[in-house]
């Protein structure tokens, strides 16, 4: 090959990869629409804290929330105390609350759980593997999940007390919400 060729080739990489980081940070990913959304929630096995395994699907014919979560999210903090608060108020209504702790250390979750006197149930997602399948790509994160198992609404951020009332009740429903709520979140990188 000559010079000018490897030259050519060399520009154009590197010009490739400029355009692509170029777009990469001017398109923030809060933006980007959910594939989710609308769709069957992603199938999940999610071993909770006390070693007892529980399926999405064992919750078939129920309204379920998935929050993904973790001890140093401040967000997370924030909402924790109106999670737990609707979880009392619905927990007798056919309703789920499943708590998905990331990124964290088992200790930090725990005394995080005990903090705010959490008592829906809650596990590790040690490898990512179920954050990945419901793309999460921020702290907090949940999903309304319809009783035919499809996400109805998802949120990106804290959720204070009226959406999760309002988003549960939909979700009862099977109303899909048109848009996505976001708020304050945490990246998840």
């Amino acid at each position: 090959m000559t010079r000018w060729m490897r030259l050519v080739i060399l520009a154009l990489t590197v010009g490739g990869l400029v355009a692509l980081l170029a777009y990469g940070f001017t398109h923030d990913e809060r933006y980007l629409r959910n594939p989710v959304t609308a769709e069957q929630g992603p199938s999940l096995a999610l071993t909770l804290f006390d070693g007892k395994v529980i399926r999405l699907e064992d919750f078939r014919g129920k309204t379920v929330l998935v929050n993904f979560w973790a001890s140093w999210c401040i967000p997370c903090r924030a909402e924790a105390s109106a999670l737990e608060s609707a979880w009392r108020k619905n927990k007798d209504k056919g309703v789920i609350f499943l708590g998905v702790n990331i990124q964290d250390k088992e200790d930090d979750a725990r005394a995080f759980i005990k903090e705010f006197g959490i008592t829906y149930l809650n596990g590790p997602d040690p490898n990512g593997n179920i954050a990945v399948d419901y793309a999460v790509w921020g702290l907090p994160q949940t999903f309304f999940i319809d009783p035919q198992g499809r996400i109805t609404y998802k949120n990106a951020g804290e959720l204070k007390a009226a959406i999760i009332a309002t988003k549960i009740d939909e979700a009862m429903r099977g109303i899909v919400s048109a848009s996505e709520g976001k708020g304050e979140y945490r990246s998840a990188q």
